[in-house]
């Protein structure tokens, strides 16, 4: 039976740290075989695992060890295996299903840009393009079509959860119309519009985002009546006026990006409207350890950053907009809410 240390002191603490990989690796691995998949409510034998997943057994055995000690699937007594919260999670049928997110930290591309991080820390920029000669979402639609939809997917699982959150949060009674900035498929828009049966929506993103948008949004789809579906750059262009505009994840590039996102923002907004900025924070958040490393990780692909709570402050302050209430969404979000000024 496999146990777990659970305050290893510091040199033995380091040591887990360094090998970081393998169990970035050992979860991966996990959801391409599909072991949670095969392991339902029953505890299963490795043989029987083995056997379902076409693995050999002693080698699985190996892994769900490796998994086990950090609280991915449990070992018994008599040496089945059984679910955790956390193995659970990298089932394709689990409501609040991970697995993408998981594969889409661990694709193989991420393996040849980490061990740059220290030359991204050196010059500021990110590493991408020197390792694999193209721009990180060239690369990917170009050169990696399979890293692509994985991407998608763990974009769509990611908003889909978050979108229900979001809905729960904001109050929009008194609004007659909101509008998602680069708000991908539109999944928290779809929620909003379902919660406000009021309100009209827009939904603003890039091209080739937009024409895959929630099913609900399109023509023929439940909300489609009052839904515009942009097509824009909001780096170049808002060309939409509304009571409410909501900026989520958006404002993750370099300084010049995210100052023309909100001036173009700002221009297209009545005097009074709100503009709410969702955000992972790098700081006074639960989740530190999850957002520090996706902000590691937006600076070696595209030289991006997530922000602190007073970078954020500052950009927006520096757009012109007034900032009320700062809350947080969830564990990982934060929700700025401003008003453009008269």
């Amino acid at each position: 039976m496999t146990t777990v240390d659970p305050a290893p002191p510091p040199p033995m603490r380091l040591r887990e740290l360094v090998f970081g990989a393998a169990c970035a690796a050992a979860v991966r691995a996990a959801v391409r075989l599909g072991v949670a998949d095969a392991l339902d409510d029953t505890p299963m034998t490795v043989d029987e695992l083995a056997a379902a997943v076409k693995t050999q057994p002693h080698t699985l055995r190996r892994l769900l060890r490796a998994l086990s000690c950090q609280g991915v699937f449990a070992e018994n007594p008599d040496g089945a295996f059984e679910h955790t919260e956390m193995s659970r999670l990298l089932r394709e049928d689990d409501p609040h299903s991970l697995r993408y997110i998981a594969l889409w930290c661990t694709e193989p591309w991420t393996w040849n840009v980490w061990p740059q991080l220290d030359e991204a820390v050196r010059s500021g920029g990110n590493v991408f393009e020197d390792v694999y000669d193209q721009e990180f979402f060239t690369y990917l639609n170009e050169s990696a079509p399979e890293s692509a939809h994985v991407f998608n997917r763990a974009m769509t699982t990611s908003s889909e959860q978050s979108a229900r959150d979001v809905a729960r949060l904001l109050d929009l009674d008194d609004a007659a119309s909101v509008v998602d900035i680069g708000g991908g498929q539109g999944h928290v828009l779809a929620s909003l519009l379902e919660k406000h049966p009021h309100l009209h929506g827009t939904l603003l993103d890039l091209p080739g985002v937009v024409e895959n948008a929630d099913p609900r949004l399109r023509e023929g789809g439940a909300l489609a009546g009052r839904v515009d579906v942009v097509a824009r750059d909001c780096r170049e262009d808002v060309p939409v006026q509304a009571d409410v505009y909501i900026i989520k994840n958006v404002l993750e590039w370099d300084d010049d990006s995210t100052r023309r996102a909100l001036a173009n923002v700002c221009a297209a907004a009545r005097p009074g409207a709100r503009v709410v900025v969702i955000e992972n924070l790098v700081d006074d958040t639960p989740s530190m350890r999850f957002t520090t490393a996706m902000d590691l990780l937006l600076l070696l692909n595209v030289g991006g950053a997530k922000h602190t709570r007073q970078s954020m402050v500052d950009r927006l302050t520096d757009a012109g907009l007034v900032i009320g209430d700062i809350s947080p969404v969830n564990a990982y979000l934060h929700a700025f809410e401003c008003t453009v000024p008269g």
